[in-house]
C-alpha cells in the first residue's frame, strides 16, 4: 500500500496534484513569466521560493540553482539541464516545504503561490527535436489490419521502436485551437490529386517524454542508463489529416498529415513521481537485440482517456487505454534513437507513438475506431462520426492510482477550427 503525504495546502490533500506528484510547468500571470509547481489548486512560483531563500542551501551545493534565472525563465530548459541530481534535490526540497510536518512557508503563501485556474500556462519547454514512436503493438496491428489484413506488423516491427522525425514548430500547448489542414488528397476512384481542407481529421492518444540530456555527435545512451536522461512524461495529441497521410505517405512517410499541429500537456510530471506506478511490460518476443535488451519494471500503469465535445456541448468517452501496454519502453525508444550516434538535447519530446488496448473503445484514435472512416462511431449528441468536425474539442486525460496516491498528468486540449477555404492558389 502507498501511503498519502498530507500538505498544509488544503487543496493538494485531494485530486491530481498532491505533493506525491509535483508536476513542472511555466506560467505567466500579471506580467511575470517563471518556472512552477502544480500542488493542489495553486501553482508553486519558484523564482519566488527561491527569491525568500528556501534554496539557498542547495545552491551552495548545487552551482547549476545558482541565480535566480533558472526559474525566473520562459522554459524549463536550464532547470533540466541541471541532470538528475538537481532534479531530485529540489523535488525533494519541495515535498520538504509543503509537507503538513513543516508549515514555514505558509506566511509567504500570497508571494509564492498563483491561482492554477486563472493562471496563463506556457508550453513548458523550448522544444529542439521533436521524434514520434510507432510503439503500441496493439495501435500497429489495428492499422496494419487495415492495409494488411493477413499480415498486419511489417517484418522489422518486433526487433526495433519504429519513428519517424517531427516537427517542433509546430508542437503547441494545450488549449491551443487548432487550424484545420488543407493538403493534396486523392479522392476515391480518382486518378489525379485535388487540394483541398482535409476531410479526415484524427487523434492520436500519447504519451510524451522529455530528454533531460545532451550528448556529443557519435555518443550514444545505453538502454541500461537511459531513464536517467529523461526528465519526466506529458500527455501528448499528434493531430493528424487521415487523407492527406494516405496521398503521401509512400515512400518517406508522414509530412503534411501531421507536421500542422502537436499538442502539448502544460504539465509535465517527473520520472520520481512515476516511481510507484512501474510495471512489467509485455513480452517481447523475439527477444530484443542486446542494445535493446532490458530486465525489471520500464513500463507505467497509466490511465488515458480521450473525450469529445461537439458545438453541442455534448460529450463522449472516446476511449479509455493505459499506457502498460506499450511494446517499447521509453528506455528502448531512447536507446534505439541514440544507437547510431545521433546527438541528443535538453528539452527534445519523444513520443510514444498512438497508445491502443486490445478491445474496441481502448483505441487511441478514430482511424481505429471507424475502421479507417469505413464504421462510424456514436459521438456527442447521438450523431454518427467517423473523424472530427469543426468545433469539436478533444480532451485527453492521464493519471496514475495505487492504494491513497494518485498522480494526475492533467490534461490535453484542443478545438478544431476550420481552415481557408483554398484551391492552393492562394497568394499568387
Amino acid at each position: 500500500m502507498i501511503a498519502h503525504q498530507d500538505s498544509w495546502v488544503n487543496s493538494a490533500n485531494r485530486g491530481d496534484y498532491s505533493i506525491a506528484n509535483l508536476p513542472y510547468g511555466v506560467f505567466r500571470d500579471r506580467g511575470d513569466v517563471g518556472v512552477g509547481v502544480a500542488i493542489g489548486d495553486e501553482i508553486l512560483d519558484l523564482s519566488a521560493v527561491m527569491a525568500l531563500g528556501y534554496f539557498e542551501g542547495l545552491a551552495r551545493e548545487l552551482p547549476a540553482l545558482a541565480g535566480q534565472e533558472i526559474f525566473a525563465a520562459s522554459s524549463l530548459n536550464r532547470f533540466i539541464a541541471g541532470g538528475p541530481t538537481v532534479w531530485r534535490a529540489v523535488r525533494s526540497r519541495i515535498q520538504e516545504l509543503l509537507s503538513a510536518r513543516n508549515n514555514e512557508m505558509a506566511k509567504f503563501a500570497s508571494q509564492v503561490f498563483r491561482k492554477r485556474a486563472t493562471t496563463e500556462l506556457l508550453l513548458p519547454v523550448e522544444v529542439g527535436d521533436y521524434t514520434d514512436f510507432y510503439s503500441s503493438i496493439q495501435h500497429a496491428t489495428n492499422v496494419g489490419k487495415l492495409f494488411r489484413p493477413d499480415n498486419p506488423l511489417l517484418p522489422n516491427w518486433r526487433h526495433l521502436p519504429i519513428g519517424y522525425h517531427g516537427r517542433a514548430s509546430s508542437i503547441v500547448v494545450s488549449g491551443t485551437e487548432i487550424t484545420r489542414p488543407s493538403g493534396q488528397v486523392l479522392p476515391p476512384g480518382a486518378e489525379v490529386p485535388v487540394f483541398q481542407r482535409t476531410n479526415a481529421l484524427d487523434i492520436e492518444l500519447e504519451l510524451a517524454f522529455i530528454v533531460g540530456a545532451t550528448t556529443a555527435l557519435g555518443e550514444t545512451i545505453p538502454v541500461a542508463s537511459a531513464e536517467e536522461a529523461i526528465f519526466g512524461v506529458a500527455l501528448f495529441n499528434d493531430w493528424t489529416a487521415r487523407d492527406i497521410q494516405k496521398w503521401e505517405y509512400v515512400p518517406l512517410g508522414p509530412f503534411l498529415g501531421k507536421n500542422f499541429a502537436s499538442s502539448m500537456a502544460s504539465w509535465i510530471t517527473p520520472m520520481d513521481a512515476l516511481e510507484p506506478f512501474r510495471v512489467a511490460g509485455p513480452m517481447q518476443e523475439p527477444p530484443p537485440l542486446p542494445y535493446l535488451r532490458t530486465t525489471g519494471r520500464h513500463h507505467f500503469d497509466i490511465e488515458l482517456s480521450v473525450t469529445l465535445e461537439g458545438v453541442e456541448g455534448e460529450s463522449v468517452t472516446m476511449c479509455r487505454t493505459n499506457a502498460r501496454h506499450l511494446y517499447w519502453s521509453m528506455a528502448q525508444q531512447l536507446a534505439h534513437h541514440t544507437s547510431n550516434g545521433c546527438n541528443v538535447r535538453v528539452g527534445d519530446v519523444m513520443a510514444s507513438g498512438t497508445i491502443s488496448g486490445d478491445k474496441a473503445g481502448s483505441w487511441g484514435s478514430l482511424l481505429e475506431a471507424t475502421f479507417g472512416g469505413k464504421t462510424p462511431i456514436q459521438g456527442p449528441a447521438g450523431r454518427d462520426r467517423r473523424f472530427l468536425e469543426d468545433g469539436d474539442t478533444v480532451t485527453i486525460r492521464g493519471w496514475a492510482e495505487r492504494g491513497d496516491v494518485r498522480i494526475g498528468l492533467g490534461e490535453v486540449v484542443g478545438r478544431i477550427r476550420g481552415g481557408h477555404k483554398d484551391d492552393g492558389t492562394a497568394g499568387r
